[in-house]
């Protein structure tokens, strides 16, 4: 196990209480963290080792602290060494609710209900004091991941500008609502970066993972990562009802406007995806993430068909094939 651990973790845990405990390796995440289980005398905590050339710990420190002062259940920091890049954590113990909803699928409306009216009390309060926004930059960015990654492994040329110009038709409406209104936006929202907190209620019955990429964003991009999950299938009927719902718990007043907005972000969101999949595969050696990719085009497809996706669609149309979709890589 020492093999696998950066050479200071643990004269880390011996400086901080924690010398001679047992240390096993958690689940990855598509990032370059890596996290583990410590335990010792009956107490336990998560290891994340987060090197700061490539993952800088300090965002995940700032949000989670804002998140637990707003009485939400983010990992309390038991200790750090920034530098380093390595955090102890509070352990919310196993219960992810994507492996949880795989044995006890009678629970699923339940829990996205539940993590429909944590959004929304998310989203209802302060945002972090200097958080970057989720601008037209940062889109662009994002959906050029496709561009440079999904693009060439299936042949497709692509013209840059003519994309982007195609994408610029759409989001006006969407920047214009997150420069009048933004919210707290945590980009990775989704059944495996939420657990199940036994003897918790409330907005803290749910624990929350992997925010430190957060910005100031629109109201409807954590909705779409939540419903439209590249990692599992959610129903048409829950995420109609959930739509629904979270409509309901925010007074959205203009559903129709929202749910345009809506469909905008999850086409954005799961262009970009396409591409950080294929990334994984062809940069990082990473296969496992292509096998999804059927299911974030299913999400896609259903995007393109909205009216504010107009534009967009015609792109796609014009220079992605239907052979080149779907699982043509897997």
């Amino acid at each position: 196990m020492t093999a696998l651990l950066p050479a200071e973790a643990l004269p880390f845990l011996a400086r901080h209480g924690w010398g001679g405990a047992r240390v096993r390796p958690l689940a990855a995440d598509a990032s370059f963290r890596r996290y583990f289980r410590v335990e010792d005398a009956g107490r336990t905590a998560v290891l994340m080792d987060s090197p700061p050339a490539l993952e800088d710990p300090r965002p995940f420190v700032r949000i989670a602290a804002h998140l637990c002062a707003q009485g939400f259940s983010a990992p309390r920091l038991l200790a750090a060494e920034e530098d380093k890049g390595l955090l102890l954590l509070e352990d919310f113990g196993d219960a992810l609710l994507g492996p949880l909803l795989l044995c006890r699928p009678s629970l699923e409306a339940e829990l996205y209900a539940a993590a429909i009216d944590l959004l929304a009390e998310l989203q209802a309060r302060p945002v972090p004091a200097g958080l970057a926004p989720y601008d037209r930059t940062e889109l662009a960015r994002e959906v050029l991941v496709f561009a440079e990654w999904y693009a060439p492994a299936a042949g497709i040329a692509v013209d840059e500008e003519a994309f982007l110009a195609a994408w610029d038709s759409s989001w006006g409406r969407v920047l214009a609502e997150t420069a009048a209104q933004p919210v707290l936006t945590l980009r990775d929202f989704h059944a495996d970066n939420l657990m199940l907190i036994e003897g918790r209620q409330g907005r803290a019955r749910l624990g929350l993972l992997d925010f430190q990429d957060a910005l100031a964003g629109h109201p409807a991009y954590d909705l779409v990562s939540l419903l439209q999950d590249a990692r599992r299938d959610v129903a048409p009927a829950l995420e109609e009802a959930m739509l629904v719902r979270f409509c309901a718990a925010t007074a959205v007043r203009d559903r129709a406007g929202f749910r345009a907005s809506y469909e905008i972000l999850g086409a954005q969101r799961n262009v970009k995806i396409l591409g950080v999949f294929v990334r994984l595969r062809d940069r990082d050696g990473r296969n496992g993430y292509v096998e999804r990719l059927p299911r974030v085009w299913r999400h896609l497809e259903r995007n393109l068909a909205h009216p504010a996706l107009a534009p967009v669609a015609a792109w796609f149309e014009a220079h992605v094939p239907q052979h080149l979709r779907a699982g043509w890589c897997c």
